[in-house]
C-alpha cells in the first residue's frame, strides 16, 4: 500500500515540476501581470509539500519494513525456544523417564519475579536473534492416556502411551526490552512398545527366508528394508510396512544379485497381493508398485527415535541396571579364572548377605542354583564361559530367601514383573569379540515349583553380553517375557555341553518351543547400513536372527515373540557365514498377545515420537 502511495506523490510531484517549467515561460511573455509571481510561490509550495509527502511515506514504509523483519525475528526466535522444550520431553522418554516437576502459576506472570517453576517444567532462558526467550512447559492433568493409535495414522492399530503437553515462549527484544512474539505448542508426545512389531529395526533389515515364512505383524526399519524368497517359496507379511528408507526387492549382499520370481506378498490388508512379482534382479519399489496395498506400505517414513546400546550398561544410572529386581554378575580374576558368582546392589557393589544365600541355594547346575560353565562357539572360533543359571533353581531360592522382602514377592507387577540383570565382569568384559555368555536353562515353565509360592506376572532378563537359551523357554503357563542381550543364541533341549566342539553330525537338535520378545545386536551387511552397503557379506537377515549351533534339520524350532535389533552385537564379533548349524523348520511368528499392552514384558523398550496438535501465536503481544 506504501508503495502506491508513493509512485502517485512521485507522480504528482512530476505534473508539478512540468507545471512550474511551464509557468517560466509564461513569466517572459506576460513580466508584467502581478499575479504570476503569486503562482509560483504557491506552486513552488506545493511541490515542496509533496516532496515531504514522499519522504514521510518513504519512512512509514521503511519502519514498517523494520516492524515486520522484526518481528519475524521473534517469531523464529519463540519457536527455537519451543522447539528446544518439545526435545528435551522427547528425550527424557527416550531414556525411559518422565517429566517431573511444577510449572510457573500460569494464572500471574510466568517466568517473572521468582514464578518460575520447577524441575523438567521450570522457566528457561535462550538468546536467539537478539532476542531473549523465556519458555516453559505445562502437561494435562489426564496424563498419560492408553491409546490405539487411530487408522491412516504411522503405526496404526498399534497401542502406545500417549502424554500431551504446552511449550509456551515469551521473545523479549533485548535492545528495546519489547515483548515482541508469545507462542504456544500443543504436542503429544507417543510412547509405542517395540515388541508390538513382528520386527523392528534401527538400521537396514533383510528378510530373506529359504522356506515359507510368515510375518502376521508390523515391519518397521529405520534403514532400508530387502524382500526376496527362494524360488518356489512365499514369504507373507500382514502387517503394516514402514521404512525410513527405501524398499527392496531382492538381495542387498550381492552387488548385481538376481531376484527370484519367488512370491512376496502382503496383506493389503484385507487380501493378500503380490509385491513385485516378476524381478530378475534387485530393484527399488516405488510409489506405483506400493499403491494397490491402501497404506500398508509405505517408504522414505520418518525415523523412530530409540534408546542407545548405553542401556545395557551395567552401571549405575542405566535403566535396566538401575530398575533391575535381581543383578547377578560371574565375576572372573585378572587371568580368566573364576573369583566366584555375586549379587551386586544398584549402585555396582556387591551384596555380600544375598550373594551368599544365593550360592548355598541348589539347582540343577552342579547342584547350585546359578553355576559356571564352558562350551565351544564354532561362530566365535573359541570357548565360551558362561554364567550358568538354572532359571527355576533361581526363583526357587529367589523365593526360599524372602530375596526381596516383605514388601515384594514373585509376582511384583512394579514395571510390569521381575527384570533380571545378568553379567560377566571379566578382563575382557568390554572388548569385542570376548569369550563370554549367560546361559539359561529350566525355564520351560517360569515359576518356583515351591508349594505356595506365587508366580512372576512378567519376566524381562538383560544382559551386556551374549545369552544362550538352552531348551524349552517358557512354553509352559506362558507369561510375558522377553530377552535383551548383545546377541540372541538358541540351544535345543537335546543340547550336550560335551559335543560342542564336535562335528555337527554329533549336534543334533530336537523340537524346542520359545514364547519370548528379544531384542539383541546384529550384524550389517557388507559391514555398513544404507545403500553404500549393498555387496559384501551377508548378516543372514532375519531369519537367522537367532544363532544356531546344532544340526537342526527335520525338527521345528517354534518361535512366538519379537525381534527388535537397534544395533549391531559389541562384544561378539564371529560372522554369519562360519556359523555351523544347518536350518530348522522355522515355525516363526509374531505373538499375537502382545497387541495388548497388558500382555507386553516388564520394561519394554519403546521408541518416541512427537505429534504436534496445536501451534497458538497471540498477536496482541
Amino acid at each position: 500500500m506504501h508503495s502506491l502511495v508513493k509512485d502517485r506523490i512521485l507522480k504528482d510531484i512530476f505534473i508539478q515540476v512540468y507545471s512550474i517549467q511551464t509557468c517560466k515561460k509564461r513569466i517572459v511573455v506576460k513580466a508584467n501581470n502581478g499575479f504570476i509571481m503569486i503562482s509560483v510561490i504557491m506552486l513552488s509550495s506545493l511541490f515542496l509539500s509533496l516532496l515531504a509527502a514522499y519522504f514521510v511515506v518513504t519512512r512509514l514504509e521503511t519502519a514498517s519494513y523494520g516492524y515486520s523483519k522484526g518481528a519475524s525475528n521473534a517469531f523464529y526466535a519463540a519457536e527455537a525456544g519451543l522447539n528446544i522444550r518439545a526435545d528435551i520431553v522427547k528425550q527424557i522418554f527416550v531414556g525411559f523417564n518422565r517429566p517431573s516437576g511444577m510449572p510457573p502459576n500460569i494464572s500471574a506472570m510466568p517466568c517473572v519475579d521468582g514464578n518460575n517453576g520447577s524441575g523438567d517444567f521450570t522457566c528457561q532462558t535462550h538468546i536467539f536473534n537478539k532476542r531473549l526467550v523465556h519458555s516453559y512447559l505445562t502437561e494435562n492433568s489426564d496424563n498419560p492416556l492408553i491409546i490405539t493409535i487411530p487408522p491412516g495414522e504411522r503405526f496404526q492399530h498399534l497401542s502406545a502411551q500417549e502424554y500431551r503437553y504446552v511449550a509456551r515462549a515469551l521473545a523479549k527484544n533485548i535492545a528495546s526490552g519489547i515483548n515482541e512474539a508469545k507462542l504456544e505448542l500443543h504436542f503429544k508426545t507417543r510412547l509405542v512398545p517395540m515388541f508390538q512389531f513382528a520386527a523392528f529395526y534401527n538400521k537396514d533389515l533383510e528378510i530373506l527366508p529359504g522356506a515359507n515364512m510368515t510375518l502376521s505383524g508390523p515391519i518397521h526399519t529405520n534403514g532400508d528394508l530387502y524382500l526376496n524368497t527362494n524360488s518356489g517359496r512365499t514369504l507373507s507379511i500382514a502387517g503394516q510396512i514402514t521404512a525410513s528408507r527405501n524398499i527392496y526387492r531382492g538381495r542387498k549382499d550381492a552387488t548385481s544379485p538376481n531376484c527370484s520370481s519367488a512370491t512376496v506378498q502382503i496383506k493389503d490388508p484385507l487380501i493378500f497381493r503380490s509385491l513385485i512379482p516378476n524381478c530378475p534382479s534387485r530393484i527399488m519399489v516405488g510409489a506405483a508398485e506400493i499403491a494397490p496395498f491402501n497404506g500398508m506400505i509405505q517408504y522414505n517414513s520418518p525415523v523412530m527415535t530409540v534408546p542407545d546400546e548405553g542401556i545395557f550398561e551395567p552401571t549405575p544410572g542405566e535403566v535396566y541396571w538401575d530398575k533391575a529386581d535381581l543383578r547377578l554378575a560371574l565375576k572372573l580374576n585378572s587371568d580368566g579364572t573364576v573369583a566366584g558368582i555375586e549379587s551386586r546392589r544398584a549402585e555396582g557393589v556387591i551384596y555380600s548377605s544375598q550373594t551368599d544365600a544365593l550360592n548355598m541355594c541348589s539347582g540343577n547346575i552342579a547342584g547350585k542354583a546359578v553355576g559356571v560353565s564352558s562350551i565351544y562357539n564354532f561362530r566365535e572360533e573359541k570357548v565360551i564361559s558362561l554364567l550358568d543359571v538354572d532359571l527355576r533353581g533361581l526363583l526357587n531360592c529367589l523365593y526360599q530367601t524372602n530375596w526381596f522382602g516383605t514388601s515384594k514377592q514373585l509376582s511384583d507387577s512394579t514395571e510390569g514383573g521381575l527384570v533380571f540383570f545378568l553379567t560377566v565382569d571379566g578382563p575382557l568384559s568390554n572388548h569385542f569379540a570376548n569369550p563370554y555368555g549367560v546361559r539359561i536353562s529350566n525355564a520351560a515353565n517360569i515359576r518356583s515349583n515351591i508349594s505356595g509360592s506365587p508366580s512372576p506376572v512378567g519376566l524381562t532378563i538383560v544382559s551386556d553380553q551374549a545369552v544362550y537359551l538352552r531348551g524349552d523357554f517358557n512354553s509352559v503357563n506362558k507369561i510375558p517375557a522377553s530377552v535383551l542381550a548383545d546377541s540372541l543364541n538358541i540351544l535345543s533341549n537335546s543340547w550336550n555341553d560335551a559335543n560342542s566342539a564336535q562335528a555337527l553330525s554329533q549336534r543334533i537338535a530336537s523340537n524346542t518351543t520359545i514364547n519370548a520378545a528379544f531384542l539383541s545386536g546384529t550384524d550389517h551387511t557388507g559391514g555398513v547400513d544404507g545403500a553404500s552397503g549393498q555387496g559384501g557379506a551377508y548378516n543372514g537377515g532375519l531369519e537367522n536372527y537367532l544363532r544356531l549351533h546344532e544340526n537342526w534339520s527335520s525338527k521345528v524350532l517354534l518361535y512366538r515373540g519379537s525381534f527388535v535389533s537397534l544395533w549391531k552385537a559389541r562384544h561378539v564379533n564371529g560372522p554369519w557365514g562360519k556359523q555351523s548349524y544347518s536350518a530348522p523348520n522355522r515355525d516363526w511368528n509374531y505373538d499375537l498377545s502382545f497387541n495388548n499392552a497388558a500382555n507386553l514384558p516388564p520394561l519394554s523398550p519403546r521408541f518416541v515420537f512427537l505429534k504436534q496438535e496445536l501451534f497458538v501465536r497471540e498477536f496482541e503481544s
